[in-house]
């Protein structure tokens, strides 16, 4: 009997220290900068889906924009570029306007 509970509680300390592996493994993945190179030239606001803005911080030094396209590709966007400047306004724009808005 004894050796059925060293046997089931070994097996549970391995799964979790798998489970953490993963974990971190995941977070590595998360703490860097997504955009290596980016783009400033425009792209026509009907061809994006989805624009995601992070701010920089302790996983990366700079302000990341990054623009699905409705083709399903991914585009680092220019964070300078007027055109792009202009959209992230907007979104803070909606958001700050959402946020106010009663529930």
């Amino acid at each position: 009997m004894n050796s059925k509970l060293v046997t089931v509680l070994a097996l549970f300390l391995i799964s979790a220290a798998m489970s953490q592996g993963m974990t971190l493994a995941r977070m590595g993945t998360e703490l860097r900068c997504q955009c290596i190179a980016t783009h400033s030239k425009f792209i026509p606001p009907k061809s994006i889906q989805d624009v995601k803005l992070t701010q920089s911080g302790p996983h990366c030094k700079n302000v990341e924009v990054i623009a699905t396209l409705k083709d399903g590709r991914e585009v680092c966007l220019e964070p300078t570029a007027p055109w792009v400047q202009l959209i992230v306004k907007a979104i803070l724009a909606k958001a700050q306007f959402n946020s106010d808005s009663p529930l």
